[in-house]
């Protein structure tokens, strides 16, 4: 365990005592959004708590948000908590859908801890992203139409209607894009393929994958797709002449070279 992990442990240790000593009263939440400026207005504890303004004086309140860092404080002058430090969504709850900071208003004389849930709420601020830049397919000319490709997945920071949405296929003539959502948090494509492919005239195919997610407005991030052509044996070999005509002598010795033929595909490879 980490000396992180062990500070929050004995903090809340702390406080499940205090709170067994019925020095906690029940829990109401705020909501503010992640990365607004410091001063933010989050809500009225004076209020709130129906308390008049020199009571938060003359009681000490202070504002706890854990043993590592101070998110929050109180304007003993409004009643007002506000945001004190720099809130970053997606480093404090990573891929969670709900986040959200515990926060404690403690007053002296005599003590009482009051608990509040600030929900952190997510901004669009990070667009989606794929593991690689340029995503290799191997792919058989001889495939059929109809025939599905699975795509890489893009990532998002970010949740809810703010994460991947949908995926766009940059313009060409052989392939199509199946957009499929399974939750909230999935959604996949496949290259759906339209038009015989032919290796001889093109051996790669370049596209541009494109994720889009639901901000607004949206962000989006894109991956180069390449298909390589994969030869099939559909060319049967033709020779560079329907018929050869050749005159040979009479006694002509054995093992005398008297025609050479060459045949080839489309390939280029000579039979």
């Amino acid at each position: 365990m980490g000396l992180c992990d062990h500070r929050r442990r004995v903090w809340i240790e702390y406080l499940l005592l205090l709170c067994s000593w019925g020095l906690c009263s029940g829990q109401f939440v705020y909501s503010v959004s992640e990365e607004v400026d410091k001063g933010t207005f989050v809500g009225n504890i004076a209020k709130d708590l129906n308390l008049n303004l020199r009571e938060l004086v003359s009681r000490e309140i202070h504002i706890v948000t854990g043993p590592e860092r101070r998110y929050f404080d109180v304007d003993v002058k409004t009643g007002n908590l506000f945001v004190y430090e720099r809130i970053d969504r997606e480093a404090l709850c990573s891929n969670s859908v709900k986040c959200s900071i515990d926060v404690e208003a403690i007053l002296n004389n005599p003590m009482h801890i009051h608990r509040i849930e600030v929900n952190i709420v997510d901004i669009n601020d990070n667009p989606p992203s794929f593991a690689e830049r340029i995503h290799d397919v191997n792919m058989t000319e001889s495939a059929f139409p109809g025939d599905r490709f699975p795509l890489p997945f893009a990532s998002d920071s970010d949740v809810g209607s703010n994460s991947v949405k949908t995926y766009k296929l940059s313009l060409n003539e052989h392939f199509s894009l199946d957009v499929q959502s399974g939750s909230e948090q999935s959604v996949s494509s496949e290259l759906i393929l339209q038009k015989a492919l032919d290796r001889e005239k093109q051996d790669v195919i370049k596209l541009v994958l494109t994720a889009v997610d639901g901000g607004k407005p949206p962000r989006s991030g894109t991956q180069q797709i390449v298909i390589h052509l994969i030869d099939a044996n559909d060319n049967t070999p033709v020779f560079s002449k329907p018929l050869y005509k050749v005159q040979v002598s009479e006694n002509v010795a054995f093992g005398t070279l008297i025609l050479t033929l060459n045949a080839t595909d489309r390939r280029g490879s000579e039979r």
